[in-house]
């Protein structure tokens, strides 16, 4: 099984910032432990707004010390590129093929000034594992978000 964790970008990010965020994760992700014991893993910056981790646990886990590893470095990312990862409470939609940020609290003002409608592609960033990733695009309507429909 494949491990997923996703993290919204808070702000749009120069050319030169996402590839010292690429450079970054290459860093992290190639010296990625797990009780001593190298992670297999990989990341993505989807389309420069979502950073997506995959740990191939098919050799070994990831463990508690692990997930704090990769939890440090995000919060280390926040701080150099003065961004928000960790922010539970961003929202990822899709907007003429390209990711739309904003924050759940915009969601209702959204829907009202019909910038999002119940069809609207949300990214769900609630996965926990690879097979997950089907459910990766979602209508805004199968959603936590259809509460403010």
């Amino acid at each position: 099984m494949n491990r997923v964790w996703t993290y919204i970008i808070s702000k749009n990010l120069t050319t030169q910032e996402v590839a010292a965020l690429k450079i970054e994760c290459h860093n992290f992700i190639s010296g990625w432990t797990a009780h001593e014991q190298k992670l297999t893993a990989e990341f993505e910056i989807y389309k420069n707004k979502i950073i997506v981790v995959k740990a191939h646990e098919d050799v070994h886990e990831a463990s508690g010390c692990s997930i704090d590893k990769l939890t440090r470095f995000i919060k280390d990312l926040e701080k150099k590129f003065s961004i928000e990862l960790m922010n539970r409470l961003l929202v990822a939609y899709k907007k003429n093929d390209e990711v739309e940020i904003t924050h759940v609290s915009n969601i209702k003002e959204l829907l009202t000034q019909h910038q999002l409608t119940e069809n609207t592609i949300v990214y769900n960033t609630s996965l926990a594992n690879s097979s997950d990733l089907v459910k990766w695009e979602q209508p805004l309507k199968n959603t936590w978000l259809n509460k403010y429909l």
